[in-house]
């Protein structure tokens, strides 16, 4: 990891909010493949719709768009080539799998770049990674919209808790929350299946890896990247944020073997993040860089603030969706640029 200590040197000039600047200071991928005889490092993207990817990528004369930014505004040069097509990685992978009735369905497996109608933050991770690293990489995403950590994604081992009079789900539990001593209504889902199929997926995609970074036999898993929190804005789940994120962080490590591996997260409400739960929310998410509060996480789990990446409807895609940031690229793009470096220098850390 020897190039890790040079992006670093480069991320001491270029800080927003404590973070390197948005897509300035990569150079443009060149064509060479990854050495194959070191391991793939692999990095687990894990949460809701935005980290799904909800960033609209045209058209160049809609503001806001990742078009509109790239070929007008000219940022992330990078991204676009001389001739005006978009750039690939052939040093990093992008695999996105999702649950779809019942199996995993595979959306994405291709060499990293701007493909389809939106993206997430993978996109600016991705050239981060490829660009600080020696190894193969390979993103690995395996997500769905619409999905609470207070539910869905529920982590192993999560236990029930009693709020304003109401019992809440366990890990498995078939029944969001109920009044003790009256009859459960069970629903045709469980605390947790998010998390059960997310993780389920992720490995059946390590399983197989030649599949999805071709003549690959070897691979580590290297961190763990969280973006999430809309479906959690209740007065329930905002209250047992902070303590459900710290179970996610510990089961996600030991599910994959990774008792080491960095784990980076960005604040993550769909909206502002300034007022009510979603100010809860964010609270609880930035509380994982709490020394004090959570000592074994020092040096290996970085919160990164991203609220100041909002962007109006005035200069988005959206004018509705301000759960999904108006759709507004640049602010997935950014998102993607401070997870990308805080992994960096996480993994400048753990690999002293």
């Amino acid at each position: 990891m020897k190039k890790v200590s040079m992006v670093l040197c480069l991320l001491a000039g270029l800080f927003i909010s404590g973070y390197g600047a948005a897509g300035q200071s990569l150079p443009r991928p060149d064509a060479k493949p990854a050495d194959l005889t070191k391991p793939v490092k692999v990095f687990i993207l894990l949460g809701q719709s935005n980290m799904l990817g909800m960033g609209d990528v045209g058209p160049e004369a809609t503001k806001g768009t990742l078009e509109y930014v790239t070929k007008t505004e000219k940022k992330y040069p990078h991204l676009v080539d001389t001739a005006g097509q978009w750039t690939e990685r052939r040093d990093v992978r992008y695999a996105f799998v999702m649950q779809n009735r019942g199996s995993m369905q595979v959306v994405q497996n291709d060499w990293l770049s701007v493909r389809g109608k939106a993206i997430g933050p993978e996109v600016q991770l991705g050239h981060i990674l490829g660009q600080a690293l020696d190894e193969p990489v390979l993103i690995l995403k395996a997500c769905i919209g619409n999905r609470s950590l207070g539910w869905d994604l529920l982590p192993p081992g999560s236990e029930r808790f009693v709020f304003e009079g109401k019992t809440y789900a366990g890990y498995k539990d078939d029944t969001p929350s109920w009044v003790e001593g009256e009859a459960k209504k069970p629903v045709a889902w469980y605390a947790g299946k998010q998390y059960d199929d997310d993780t389920t997926n992720a490995k059946k995609v390590l399983s197989e890896l030649g599949k999805y970074y071709p003549g690959a036999e070897k691979y580590e898993i290297a961190g763990f990247v969280w973006w999430q929190g809309h479906k959690d804005q209740n007065p329930a789940h905002a209250s047992r944020y902070e303590q459900n994120l710290v179970n996610l962080i510990k089961s996600l490590r030991k599910d994959f073997n990774a008792p080491k591996a960095p784990f980076v997260l960005a604040v993550g409400c769909g909206n502002p993040g300034r007022a009510s739960f979603g100010l809860q929310i964010a609270e609880a998410q930035l509380a994982m860089n709490d020394t004090k509060k959570h000592p074994e996480f020092a040096g290996n789990v970085l919160c990164v603030e991203s609220r100041d990446f909002w962007k109006s409807k005035e200069v988005s895609p959206n004018q509705k969706q301000d759960y999904h940031y108006f759709r507004n690229a640049e602010t997935y793009m950014e998102v993607g640029n401070a997870l990308g470096w805080a992994m960096a220098k996480l993994l400048n850390k753990t690999n002293k």
